[in-house]
């Protein structure tokens, strides 16, 4: 790889996502929690940055993003990647659109893509619509989201909503064509003043596809799934033998799983979960009215579980 990806991810689970997909294809990555002071190999493919920016205040979120940023142009990073989730939560607000507005201005570019599918999740985009295990957006679980509820399905809709330029649509027929057809596309959108190009997605094979006719893009945005993709497309498909190769460090000895969500999908794996190990409801109140004490109580009983 010639250049070094920088990922900006909204959240933390999110970045280690787009990371673990990358690295399956082949390149190496390091994650990093917040954009303090950091140092990274010199032969990483990526950087990945975490923060914590998608349900908080619109300033905040783009002050972040461009801090995160700065500190990747820091690390010698030259192409950038906005990653978001593959149900793109935000609201009419933000801060999808505010975020990718902001990095737009950063670096000089007017023109970037909307690309929140995940194929093998069930996350996919067919005429500009996302879809979940085949159900718009809409009428998903999304759509009971206490903090940024999902109302509308439309990618070109939800972006307009909340950014400042125009949107338009790169549908099935260009990728399928392949990446010449895609670039094709995309120049079209651009000579007509489009801003964000909406990509439909309906399978992991599309997601190479994208990756090449992406491979130049100053930024891109989107969720997991692209980063494989522009991995993949990186290197030449040989990525599982080189993530072979590699390795993975391993850790040894016992773990926790601390589950924080409350989605449907979250919901089914710690149902499936609390059929295989020990397991614990913690309780909210108890963590705000005598923090110090409710972790003692709550190591002692980790350390009691076999």
């Amino acid at each position: 790889m010639t250049q070094r990806l920088g990922v900006i991810a909204d959240d933390f689970t999110g970045a280690t996502d787009i990371a673990g997909f990358m690295v399956e294809n082949g390149w190496r990555v390091t994650q990093l929690i917040g954009h303090g002071p950091a140092q990274v190999p010199a032969d990483v493919d990526a950087v990945v940055i975490s923060l914590k920016s998608r349900s908080c205040a619109v300033e905040q979120a783009v002050a972040d993003s461009l801090a995160a940023l700065a500190r990747l142009q820091e690390l010698g990073c030259d192409r950038f990647f906005f990653k978001y989730c593959s149900t793109f939560d935000s609201t009419a607000e933000g801060n999808i659109g505010p975020v990718t507005d902001a990095l737009l201005e950063a670096l000089g570019q007017n023109f970037t893509v909307i690309c929140p599918a995940l194929p093998v999740n069930g996350r996919t985009v067919c005429h500009g619509n996302l879809f979940v295990n085949g159900v718009p957006l809409n009428e998903s679980g999304m759509k009971d989201h206490p903090v940024t509820p999902m109302t509308d399905a439309n990618l070109q809709r939800l972006m307009a909503a909340q950014a400042r330029g125009q949107v338009g649509l790169v549908d099935y027929h260009a990728v399928l064509a392949g990446p010449a057809a895609v670039r094709v596309r995309l120049e079209e959108l651009k000579a007509n003043g489009v801003n964000y190009a909406v990509l439909d997605t309906l399978t992991m094979t599309d997601l190479p596809v994208l990756g090449e006719a992406l491979s130049e893009l100053k930024l891109v945005t989107g969720g997991s799934g692209l980063g494989a993709g522009l991995a993949r497309f990186a290197t030449g498909g040989q990525g599982a033998a080189l993530a072979r190769e590699l390795g993975a460090p391993v850790a040894g000895g016992r773990a926790v799983v601390l589950s924080g969500s409350c989605s449907q999908m979250t919901n089914a794996q710690v149902a499936a979960y609390q059929q295989k190990a020990p397991h614990r409801l913690v309780e909210v109140a108890r963590c705000i009215e005598a923090p110090a004490a409710y972790a003692a109580e709550l190591a002692d009983w980790v350390a009691a579980q076999l």
